[in-house]
């Protein structure tokens, strides 16, 4: 039996700027980048796409507005959990990312900073408390 891999996939307006944003913040390569799909591998069983939002809409059709009307609209929220969040904070907005809150102790027991990517979705870098 295989085991289960799950994949979230952000919709983006230029994926090799993407791609370059998202290498650094995470300090990682692709496990694959070619046209039309770039992928990191966050953990066992677990990746980040990144989808061209034009490649995504021929695969949507008239079924949806383009993705690229929300484009800088927060559509989702990547919330990274670790003990290096201020550090991946700092990575992420000397990449061009644009803070949006900074790093703070919240009521739900984590220390977190939030930024919002090239395409505007939301990333969280937090640690519990």
């Amino acid at each position: 039996m295989m085991s289960p891999e799950y994949m979230i996939i952000l919709y983006v307006a230029d994926q090799q700027l993407s791609r370059n944003f998202y290498g650094k913040l995470l300090q990682i390569e692709p496990a694959l980048d070619v046209p039309g799909m770039t992928e990191f591998n966050l953990a066992q069983g677990l990746k980040l796409g990144l989808m061209p939002e034009n490649g995504i809409a021929r695969i949507l059709g008239d079924k949806t507005p383009h993705p690229s009307t929300g484009h800088g609209i927060p559509r989702c929220e990547l919330y990274l959990l670790n003990d290096n969040h201020i550090e991946m904070y700092q990575s992420a907005l000397d990449s061009g990312a644009i803070e949006v809150s900074p790093v703070q102790e919240r009521n739900w027991g984590h220390s977190v900073g939030y930024v919002s990517d090239p395409d505007g979705h939301i990333i969280a870098f937090a640690k519990t408390l």
